[in-house]
């Protein structure tokens, strides 16, 4: 079984790579699947730099003088580039999400297919887990979390269930989470736990705060005409990069101009999301939902 299958693998890589001997920053090494195929594009003064915090993506580290895998978070980008003489780089491309490899592997408690403990730490060092979640939240805090992370609608009553159920013993396990949700009907159990995975793993890897950061970051480290790629896999994460390349702001709107206009970092390279090819989709399953946005930096 591969490690991950890239998604858009052609498509951000030709969006990416301008300058062969330029100096990318893949944030998302994961298998290593964009990282090969930007290393192919580059000449022998080209750099490349990935990000992962995940030590199980060491298994599949390039043998290359022109690479160097950095085991951070990628909210961590521009400490990492200075220390290492960088001020500035051609581009940066992340591929957000849960890689194939951590949803396959049942005790990482990424997926609802496979009983495991509750954990869904990317970085296995990290003292946050589903678990801790799960037990130690206050009720209110699960509320929050459940209805931003997850968006779902009755997540008041989804918190009221976990506390009344942990009350009489730790909530510990996939399947015993999952047990206390009976009530979801059979056609709907799918679409919810999803969901419900998605909010707990977003606040045990704090994602939406680390997104935030590495934008930020993106445009003071990225030279002019530089490029920023990030594939998506879901609204919230989506949301918030669009708005970041369209006014250089995650809320809110900029401050304009007597004409109108503002001033952002970057500027979108397409009116449109790109997405998946069919054909894609049919091979990649992961695919389905992924959504990439690119952008010019000013």
């Amino acid at each position: 079984m591969s490690y991950h299958n890239p998604v858009l693998l052609k498509e951000s890589v030709d969006a990416l790579v301008l300058n062969p001997s330029g100096v990318y920053v893949d944030c998302t090494f994961g298998g290593g699947g964009h990282s090969r195929e930007i290393l192919s594009r580059l000449d022998a003064e080209g750099r490349l730099f990935a990000f992962d915090q995940d030590e199980d993506a060491k298994q599949n580290l390039i043998d290359d003088p022109r690479f160097e895998l950095i085991d951070q978070n990628f909210r961590y980008l521009k400490n990492n580039l200075r220390v290492r003489g960088y001020k500035s780089i051609d581009g940066v491309l992340a591929d957000l999400g849960v890689s194939s490899h951590q949803f396959d592997t049942p005790e990482r408690g990424f997926s609802t297919r496979f009983d495991g403990e509750l954990d869904m730490r990317m970085n296995a060092h990290a003292n946050v887990t589903a678990k801790s979640v799960v037990n130690f939240y206050e009720e209110e805090d699960l509320v929050r979390i459940f209805f931003e992370y997850g968006e779902l609608k009755n997540s008041r009553r989804l918190a009221s269930e976990i506390v009344k159920n942990r009350a009489n013993q730790p909530i510990e396990t996939i399947e015993q989470l999952k047990g206390i949700f009976s009530f979801i009907p059979k056609n709907k159990e799918n679409k919810f736990f999803a969901q419900l995975f998605q909010a707990l793993r977003i606040e045990v890897n704090d994602e939406m705060a680390a997104l935030k950061e590495m934008l930020t970051q993106t445009a003071e480290v990225i030279k002019p005409e530089g490029r920023l790629v990030v594939i998506s896999y879901h609204s919230l994460e989506d949301r918030l990069v669009k708005r970041y390349i369209r006014n250089g702001m995650f809320d809110g709107e900029p401050e304009r101009d007597l004409y109108g206009n503002w001033s952002a970092p970057f500027k979108p390279l397409q009116s449109k999301v790109i997405v998946p090819a069919e054909e894609e989709v049919l091979n990649n399953s992961r695919a389905r939902s992924a959504k990439m946005r690119i952008a010019v930096k000013n």
